[in-house]
């Protein structure tokens, strides 16, 4: 079930793309983390060099979105229990990345978009169906 909705202001506002699917949580968070594995669900990213494959605190980087620009990201928010994680690309604050777990087979990817990136909802959207092809082939 795939679900939008606003982000109260103490969590900063904007909105939540969210979809429920059946995997495991830790294989979900797998591949939100690992660079390497991103432009198999974004569809705006083609390519992505970062300081590290998996994801931390201070990962830095670039991606290539489609059209061919490569531009500059860093991780900024960066929870590995908590499975979230937030990025600048461009210098501009952009989506938070969660998985929360609903059991051992089952879970919740969420995008949470800050105001200024609201627009990018319908990408979100698509990312979200990419990720549940993504974990529905690694079964």
């Amino acid at each position: 079930m795939t679900r939008v909705r606003r982000r109260p202001e103490s969590h900063g506002g904007g909105l939540e793309a969210s979809h429920v699917l059946g995997g495991r949580p830790d294989d979900a968070w797998e591949l939100l983390v690992d660079t390497h594995r991103w432009a198999d669900w974004s569809p705006t990213i083609t390519a992505v060099v970062a300081s590290e494959r998996r994801i931390g605190p201070d990962t830095t980087g670039r991606v290539r979105l489609v059209g061919g620009p490569w531009v500059p990201f860093g991780v900024t928010d960066y929870d590995h229990e908590g499975r979230r994680w937030e990025w600048r690309v461009a210098g501009v604050p952009s989506t938070g990345h969660r998985v929360d777990a609903l059991g051992d087979d089952r879970c919740r990817i969420a995008f949470e978009l800050p105001t200024a990136a609201v627009g990018y909802l319908p990408v979100c959207l698509c990312a979200l169906e990419a990720i549940e092809a993504e974990l529905g082939s690694s079964t």
